[in-house]
Formats: structure tokens, sequence, C-alpha cells
């Protein structure tokens, strides 16, 4: 079963929560914004689905609300940024504001950010240099997050290791590549073992070698509403597409991890962290004659030219479902699995939101 909830009001629920928590109204309003932003797009993992985590992170104290970043190294065209343990709805746009600008003034930049909270859909920092024109490129890593085996073994070795690319399109939706290196990201297991939609047979693999898609594996035992500690299953997530998966997870651990400063992920760390490396091009430097995008609408419509392998079916270029899914969800709202919002609600109150207005949220 699920809940449907207008994507504003949910938005706004959002906020509170993490007002009542301790933030400030506007690191709430950011948070709610790019939680439901994710569910907008389809990505359910990186959505709402995280509120009670989160939540649980800045009672423990490994998040740090309303946090300014520091600025370590800072060239016309690199920064290193220490995120300070803050929320990454916070402290990522800070660190990728720097990217933007020195771009913008040199035609290339490149920033690394460090010891940041989790920074949520990665899409969306592709979208924002979008918005300024700009080609992004980000390799992300989660340190104290080990929870992918590398191919050819069934002990956990990677995080998720998101990797992403975004391309602007004048007066279109930009074209963004986003995924984990894994085969599903750990919040659509998260998804899954809260009855929402299940993660492909084989995402899994277990320490027997046998492949699986029972999130069991990954959290041992749960209540449907309770928290999910992957630090108690056995198994872990595997890699996609076998070698050439696992050796991109790998050069996301050293790139957005190493070189980061963040830390390539270690299961001996205990404070959770996202480390991210960005790469920033401004097209118009590169191509003043205007090639580029001409030449991007001419090979989107060649490929989307291809007959379909299905009867029925499509074409489809990096960022389109997402943006289909977008107008979808911001017209009939955001689904919900029953156990994902109840653990919301949950959150709220043990947060200390007002009770009428938790009511507000769940009355239909």
């Amino acid at each position: 079963m699920t809940v449907t909830l207008k994507a504003k009001a949910l938005e706004a629920f959002v906020a509170d929560i993490f007002g009542a928590a301790g933030c400030s109204k506007e690191e709430g309003g950011r948070i709610g914004r790019y939680l439901v932003s994710a569910n907008l797009s389809g990505h359910d993992s990186h959505g709402v689905v995280r509120v009670p985590r989160y939540a649980v992170q800045k009672k423990n104290g490994t998040v740090v609300a309303d946090v300014t970043v520091e600025v370590v190294v800072d060239t016309p065209v690199i920064a290193v940024v220490d995120g300070k343990y803050g929320f990454g709805q916070t402290v990522t746009p800070q660190a990728v504001r720097i990217g933007i600008e020195k771009c913008l003034k040199n035609g290339l930049s490149a920033v690394t950010l460090r010891n940041a909270g989790h920074v949520g859909r990665v899409g969306d920092w592709a979208e924002m240099a979008a918005e300024a024109g700009l080609v992004s490129i980000h390799f992300v890593n989660a340190s104290g997050s080990v929870l992918v085996a590398p191919y050819g073994g069934v002990e956990r070795r990677f995080s998720t290791a998101p990797y992403c690319v975004g391309i602007p399109r004048p007066g279109r939706d930009p074209l963004v590549l986003d995924f984990a290196t894994s085969i599903v990201a750990e919040g659509k297991v998260l998804v899954a073992s809260q009855g929402g939609k299940k993660v492909p047979e084989g995402a899994l693999i277990g320490p027997d070698g046998k492949p699986s898609a029972d999130p069991h594996l990954l959290y041992g035992d749960y209540t449907p509403t309770g928290p999910r500690e992957h630090a108690k299953g056995t198994g872990a997530i595997q890699a996609f597409g076998d070698h050439k998966g696992s050796g991109l997870a790998f050069m996301c651990e050293m790139l957005g991890g190493s070189l980061s400063g963040n830390g390539a992920t270690d299961p001996k760390r205990g404070r959770f962290a996202n480390g991210m490396l960005s790469f920033y091009v401004d097209p118009k430097v590169f191509d003043p004659a205007g090639f580029f995008p001409a030449d991007i609408a001419k090979y989107v419509a060649f490929v989307k030219s291809s007959k379909p392998a299905g009867a029925g079916g499509e074409v489809l270029v990096p960022g389109e479902p997402e943006s289909r899914t977008r107008v979808k969800r911001l017209a009939e709202g955001v689904p919900l699995p029953d156990d994902t919002w109840a653990a919301i609600v949950e959150t709220a109150r043990s947060v200390g939101l007002d009770e009428r207005r938790i009511q507000q949220a769940v009355a239909p």
C-alpha cells in the first residue's frame, strides 16, 4: 500500500521536521526541497526515505546543522572544500557554487568536497551546474559506508560510489547521467525493505556467493518502521557490469575519496562522510562557434530514432526518465510506501514536532 502526497506539502513537512530537530528554517527548507526533488525525479532511494536516518545522525551529532564550509585550498581554478560534517544539502551547494564561479571566470575548474553529510541525489548538483550553462562531472564516495562487493568477491570493499555527468541544453532539460556503480543504490534496498519497489534478483550477494534480492542480507533483522543498520547484514550489494562497474567504483573511491581527502571507504571509520571530486567546463569557452548545442540536438535525435527492441518501446536518453517522472509526480503527487510514511511520521514525533502539525500532514 502507498500514501500519495503533494510535493509542496511533503517538502514543508520535512522542513518542519528538521526545524524541530534543531536546524535553521533555511536549512530545513533545503533538506525538504532536495529530498523531495529526488522523489519527483523517481529516485526514491535518495528522497524522503532518508528522513529518519538524517534525524538520527543529527541527534547523534554525526552530522552538524547550518555549517559554513571551509575552503582549504583556493586557486583561480581549484578549490579543496571541507564540509565539516554538515548536512549534504547545505555544504554541497556551497562547494558547487565555488566550482561554478571559478569555471565562469576561467572556463574550467575542479573542486573537491570532503567530510560532507549525505550529499543526496548527485544529479541535483549536475543540474545546478547545467542551470549555469556548464558541463560537470562528479566522482563520489561514501567513507564509512562499506556496502559493495568487488567483482569476483563476496565481502564488502566499496561504497556505492556514484558517478554523474551533466550536460546543459539551451531551452531543454539537461542531459544527466547519474548512477551508483553498484547494481542498485543502498537507498533502493532501503525502499524495498519498507515495502517499496523490489530490487532486481541478483542485486545482492550472500557470503556463500549466491545472488539474491533479499534486503535482510544487507540489514539483518529489522522491524517495519525501525532503523536499518547495514553493519548487521552478512551480504553485500553487487557492482554493476561485472569488472567494468567494479573498476569504475574503485576509481570513484580513489578520486572522490582518496584525492578529496575524505578517504577511500573504510569499515574502521566510525563517522560517515561523502567525498566528491567535481570538474566544471564552460562549453562557450571551448566552443565559441556554437557547434556543441547543435551537435547535441542532432545526436539525441539520431539515438532516439533507433528502432525499439520491443513493441511499444522507446529509446530514452540520460535525464529523460527523470524529467517525465517529475512532470507526472508534480501533477499527481509523490507515492510513498506505507512503512516509509509511518517511519517519517514516527521521526516527526521523535524530534518533538507539534502534534497538530503532524495531524495536519497525516490528514488526507
